[in-house]
């Protein structure tokens, strides 16, 4: 129960910071997605059982919360949890280097899923402009803010161990 409550704290705490305090870095109305990033961390630590468990409580969150096609996000995280949760049992523990570099990639899937996901929809989307002008920046912003969303979950896997 007490790690339920100390993950809920985590989880809102960066959406907190992600949806007040991130948007002032904003480029083009793109900013951080540390709800992503916090779903590739856990699923590299803990696996792809909890990636998904992860990806489907931030994105449901996000989906909630943002207005957009509903279920979207959840179905796009719960996949990234998956895939990179899959890996987790070939990336040492204690490595940074593969979560790290892993955002950009997490980034470019997400930002597919989505698009097939609104082309599907219906909707048009010019891919050249999106790409350059959302997913260019997203992958920049996700790869900046990388390192410290691992570093706050690495953390917190070893304090949760030593005192749980």
């Amino acid at each position: 129960m007490k790690m339920i409550v100390s993950w809920t704290i985590i989880i809102l705490l960066m959406y907190t910071a992600q949806t007040s305090l991130l948007t002032f870095l904003d480029y083009k109305g793109v900013s951080v997605n540390l709800m992503l990033l916090l779903t590739v961390s856990v699923a590299f630590i803990h696996g792809w059982k909890y990636g998904v468990a992860m990806g489907f409580v931030t994105g449901f969150l996000q989906d909630l919360t943002t207005g957009s096609f509903f279920g979207c996000t959840t179905f796009s995280y719960m996949t990234i949890g998956i895939l990179f949760g899959k890996f987790s049992s070939h990336v040492f523990k204690d490595q940074f280097f593969f979560p790290v570099l892993s955002a950009p990639l997490a980034a470019v899937i997400h930002f597919f899923i989505m698009w097939i996901l609104i082309f599907l929809i219906g909707y048009t989307v010019d891919i050249v402009y999106a790409v350059q002008n959302i997913l260019i920046p997203f992958i920049v912003f996700q790869l900046v803010f990388a390192w410290l969303v691992h570093k706050v979950v690495f953390d917190f896997d070893k304090f949760a161990k030593r005192h749980g």
